[in-house]
């Protein structure tokens, strides 16, 4: 009874603490904007435990039950801690990083090419844009809903446009949009060769973050070779090999464990955001 005391209340220790590091390495979403998210802490870390997924929990989950097993197997109370950030961690780290730059800018894409045939047929850049709004790509889909609506609220254009730009916060749309609200204010001349403009140049920066990105996937596929080799040998070693880890069931040996596993861990944090795209500043000032 005081072994299974122990390992339950082991668990929830880890539980708690993969948690922490699941909501720390961000693979709880975000949801809500920031306008609305509460400002103490526990409201916040309640939401966020709200928005765990099912298959956050599964591998949460799933971490715990391998740390306990694997706990009983070696007799090493360090792997209550270890296995869990491990399997909660790694596919995080070693996971392809979210591409909102480049699906955005494809949608940018779309779009303008979208509003250049629609203003060729002599619609203002307000018609333009309602009509768009329905047959948007789907990064843009809420933020030009919202705009059609603010324009049919009696929004000035210029004021709608630059209220879209604080939605997505990106700087590809700034310079999309900074165009259209000069055309806008021009009365809509020159709009259409601004637009095609904005269309070859945005074309030329898609080219770029492609073959970008291509070249940072290179590493991580490397890296991700080598962990998977890396732990399926520690693994085979564990089992097959115990008097070899013999030296690691010290408490010296947990403390070595934990520090080695650990300066492992922050080489691959370290290598994700250097292949992480730099966050650039916004072209446009948001609105007061």
């Amino acid at each position: 009874m005081i072994a299974l005391a122990a390992a339950v209340a082991g668990m929830a220790v880890v539980a708690g603490a993969c948690l922490a590091l699941t909501a720390w390495l961000g693979l709880i979403p975000q949801r809500t904007p920031s306008s609305t998210r509460s400002t103490t802490l526990w409201t916040r870390a309640v939401d966020k435990i709200r928005r765990t997924t099912r298959r956050q929990w599964l591998l949460l989950a799933t971490g715990c039950g391998a740390g306990v097993v694997i706990t009983y197997l070696t007799g090493w109370p360090v792997m209550l801690l270890v296995a869990p950030a491990a399997i909660v961690g790694l596919p995080m780290l070693l996971s392809e990083p979210p591409q909102r730059d480049r699906r955005l800018l494809e949608a940018l894409d779309r779009w303008v090419r979208t509003m250049l045939g629609l203003m060729s047929t002599g619609k203002s850049i307000a018609d333009a844009i309602r009509v768009s709004a329905r047959q948007a790509p789907e990064p843009l889909a809420a933020p030009l809903a919202s705009l059609a609506r603010r324009l049919d609220d009696r929004w000035a254009p210029a004021q709608a446009l630059m209220a879209m730009a604080d939605d997505l916060e990106s700087p590809d749309a700034d310079a999309v949009l900074a165009a259209l609200i000069l055309s806008v204010q021009r009365g809509g001349t020159g709009a259409s060769a601004t637009l095609r403009a904005l269309a070859d140049s945005i074309q030329d920066r898609l080219q770029a973050l492609r073959e970008i990105e291509a070249e940072r996937s290179k590493p991580r596929a490397v890296v991700r070779q080598v962990t998977i080799i890396t732990v399926g040998v520690l693994a085979f070693g564990l089992l097959f090999a115990r008097d070899f880890f013999a030296p690691y069931g010290t408490p010296v040996g947990q403390l070595i464990l934990v520090s080695l596993l650990s300066v492992y861990a922050a080489s691959l944090f370290m290598l994700r955001k250097m292949t992480l795209p730099r966050g650039r500043d916004r072209i446009l000032r948001p609105l007061p």
